[in-house]
């Protein structure tokens, strides 16, 4: 059962899923850095806010006892935008890579090479002719 394992975890698709996984993670925290540092303060200032992950609407207002119960309608706003962003590059990501494959799948595969009766009979033919 161990040696299956081994093969299991050392196959190809296994290891290509674990660097997608890890590229995937790094780029979600690009992408998130970019919707929050960069691209939420722009929306805050032309929407007069400082930020807009901070807009909620608050249900029951905090007090001594409870906190405070809101709905945070800016948080979500900004998640959307998160996942407008990462759908848009993987968009452009796939596209790139299938438009790559079928300029592959368009190249002319080279004529295949005769066999070596085709080559034998061509040699006995251009003989005969040049008698």
């Amino acid at each position: 059962m161990l040696n299956e394992f081994k093969k299991f975890a050392v196959k190809g698709n296994v290891l290509d899923l674990a660097v997608a996984v890890i590229i995937g993670g790094a780029f979600g925290k690009i992408v998130t850095s970019f919707v929050n540092d960069v691209i939420m303060p722009i929306v805050g200032i032309l929407m007069g806010q400082n930020s807009v992950a901070d807009l909620k609407y608050v249900i029951t207002p905090a007090t001594e006892t409870t906190a405070e119960l809101a709905i945070r309608y800016g948080a979500f706003a900004q998640a959307i935008v998160d996942f407008i962003i990462v759908a848009f590059i993987l968009f452009l990501a796939i596209k790139t890579i299938t438009s790559m494959k079928k300029k592959e799948e368009e190249a002319p595969a080279p004529p295949p090479e005769p066999s070596e009766d085709v080559v034998l009979l061509t040699e006995i033919r251009d003989l005969l002719k040049n008698k």
